[in-house]
């Protein structure tokens, strides 16, 4: 949803100013719906921290995550800086003087995934990441050993790589 918005914005259909609030508060209720039904997963607690924190910058800047020029160069998608600065997109805006709690931004590289992500981001990564494990800890019989315990959460956590990698 957030990303057809995006797109549509980026070929002109949608004016940036109303889809990205829009997009975000469609994805901030059918996520928080998800959190609601599956509370019962501890692990997803660092996944609210980071969905509040994303929430908190989003909201104090029109709707609009701010993400660091500086930060795309680093992270080997600098064009992308200069797509904002001349289109711009439903979701992001690029951090100025004027961007409010910039530190929760995406101002941090991820060179190998080519990536900008904010500290929020990473509460969520490691949330969900904790739920994989919890839930592979939980699955299958009760009397896995240790040693298959942990075979299936490694294999859990390398699907979860292969799929970030994917997105890239």
């Amino acid at each position: 949803m957030e990303g057809g918005l995006a797109y549509g914005t980026y070929r002109g259909l949608f004016q940036p100013h109303w889809a990205g609030p829009l997009a975000k508060v469609l994805v901030l209720l059918l996520v928080g719906y998800g959190l609601y039904q599956n509370r019962h997963f501890k692990s997803l607690y660092p996944v609210l921290l980071g969905l509040l924190l994303n929430t908190l910058v989003i909201f104090a800047n029109g709707g609009h995550m701010p993400v660091s020029a500086e930060a795309l160069k680093r992270a080997g998608i600098g064009e992308f800086a200069d797509l904002l600065r001349t289109q711009g997109d439903a979701v992001h805006t690029l951090l100025d003087e004027k961007a409010r709690l910039p530190f929760l931004g995406d101002v941090i590289p991820l060179p190998p995934l080519r990536k900008v992500v904010s500290p929020g981001d990473l509460f969520i990564l490691l949330g969900i990441a904790g739920v994989v494990v919890e839930g592979a800890l939980r699955a299958g019989r009760p009397r896995l050993s240790l040693r298959r315990k942990a075979l299936r959460v490694l294999v859990f956590l390398s699907l979860v790589w292969l799929l970030l990698l994917g997105r890239g």
